[in-house]
């Protein structure tokens, strides 16, 4: 893993040339757990089922022509159920293969290793109380962090005075575990990574159309102070992508 770590060079195309690097699945080492581990005394919310109820337009065509980045919102709240069907969308999982090797999800990812965390800052969601959280996809939960005064504010200036992102009923924030994926496939995982984070966010955006809502690609952060704020350590977890997700006029 120190190897690993050691050329981990993300946007780089010479990977190929690094021929000396033995995965650790061929070493026979324990692969990463396919989710973060996490205190299981911690304040945990069960995700409602969602129906069709939710969805307001059912027309993949329909959503994808409408597809746009929005930086206005509503001054409405979205609900619980709503809320589930954004983060199934996004990294729910549909079936784990193997001794929990490899989760299916409704995005792809190479050699399903899906590499990313989900965590939230809820401003608006009917029955959560504002604050940090982070998804659990094997038992489809949120698991409240904290939540601290003046928190739009501190998201606010980590986001460059983008204000529409500190304000939004819920901001998506994503970190990526890059050992997932070199676990398997060492530094040729990293092209995949960007790839991946690349179709969560379009699944967002598709899903936020179909409710009613509207998102906008986030890449624009001060990247020590974003890792600060969800409370990870920025090496071997690091805030990728973040998207803010509100209603918008239909």
């Amino acid at each position: 893993m120190n190897k690993i770590y050691e050329n981990r060079e993300m946007m780089k195309s010479n990977f190929h040339l690094k021929k000396d690097i033995e995965t650790d699945q061929s070493k026979k080492m324990p692969q990463p757990p396919l989710q973060k581990p996490f205190d299981e005394n911690a304040e945990r919310i069960k995700l409602p089922e969602f129906g069709e109820e939710i969805i307001l337009d059912n027309s993949l065509l329909n959503c994808l022509k409408k597809r746009r980045s929005h930086r206005k919102f509503k001054d409405e709240s979205l609900s619980l159920e709503e809320l589930s069907f954004l983060l199934w969308s996004t990294q729910g999982i549909d079936e784990i293969r193997g001794d929990n090797y490899a989760s299916i999800r409704p995005v792809p990812s190479a050699g399903a290793r899906h590499p990313f965390e989900t965590y939230l800052l809820i401003n608006k969601v009917d029955g959560l109380n504002m604050g940090i959280y982070r998804y659990l996809p094997l038992t489809h939960e949120l698991l409240f962090l904290f939540n601290e005064e003046e928190m739009v504010d501190k998201v606010e200036k980590i986001t460059f005075r983008q204000k529409f992102v500190a304000t939004a009923p819920v901001l998506f924030i994503w970190s990526c575990i890059p050992y997932r994926g070199e676990w398997r496939y060492s530094i040729a995982s990293h092209k995949a990574m960007l790839l991946d984070a690349g179709h969560i966010c379009q699944n967002l955006y598709l899903a936020s159309e179909a409710i009613g809502c509207g998102t906008c690609a986030i890449a624009a952060y001060n990247q020590e102070e974003a890792d600060a704020l969800v409370e990870i350590d920025g090496q071997e977890e690091f805030v990728v992508y973040m998207s803010p997700v509100g209603k918008i006029e239909q």
